[in-house]
């Protein structure tokens, strides 16, 4: 599995949702000890009392360290908050990529991306606090010019595309199509709360992804 092609400058171009992924796959390693430490203490805070409610000193003071020390590590409040998205989104990459192997299909790997993504997402204590009552910090984080949605967009393509070349679909699917419908659906779940789908129903999750998102590609290996 390879990061999808970011562009001439890689690092300029790439979105936090592309950081994430690519430091997953590549497993970068983050030795500063008292990085995580603060990091483990703003996902804390952020997650009891809110991104906008809390302030540096809180953080600082949660992991039992110095503002000083706070600030060498993040400059800004931003900068803190955005590094912990980071964390979180990485996360949620490395898990997925140690489970998607278990998935014998790309009707059982549709399912497991579509219902994995959305518990991951919305049963975050943090990010789902984000969703619920900051999702415009949020979108202004991760990238408020689409750049995220076409990472994720991009991600899921890559995907359908391998599938394409192991002959699991055929090879007539527009992918980049197919992975915008199916991105769009999950994105709506998770920004506009439904009266109808419970998120944390992993069994209703599962059959909306069968019913609705596997037909989606016209495939050989559906059973």
């Amino acid at each position: 599995m390879e990061p999808a092609p970011t562009g001439d400058d890689p690092s300029a171009a790439r979105s936090l949702l592309e950081r994430a992924y690519v430091d997953a796959v590549e497993q970068a390693d983050d030795a500063d000890a008292v990085r995580t430490r603060l990091l483990d203490a703003a996902y804390e805070q952020f997650s009891r009392t809110g991104v906008q409610r809390t302030s540096m000193e809180e953080v600082a003071k949660r992991a039992n360290l110095s503002r000083v020390t706070l600030y060498r590590r993040f400059t800004t409040k931003d900068d803190l908050v955005e590094q912990v998205i980071h964390r979180e989104f990485r996360r949620y990459f490395e898990q997925y990529i140690v489970d998607i192997t278990s998935a014998k299909t790309v009707a059982d790997r549709i399912v497991f991306g579509f219902v994995s993504s959305l518990r991951a997402i919305a049963g975050n204590p943090f990010i789902g606090r984000l969703l619920e009552s900051e999702p415009n910090l949020l979108g202004s984080i991760v990238g408020d010019d689409g750049r995220t949605f076409v990472a994720v967009r991009e991600f899921v393509a890559g995907q359908l595309h391998l599938e394409q070349e192991a002959g699991n679909i055929t090879a007539d699917l527009d992918v980049d199509l197919t992975a915008e419908l199916m991105v769009r659906i999950s994105a709506s779940f998770l920004m506009v709360p439904s009266q109808i789908v419970d998120l944390d129903d992993d069994e209703q999750l599962t059959l909306i992804a069968r019913r609705y998102l596997v037909p989606m590609v016209r495939n050989v290996d559906l059973d």
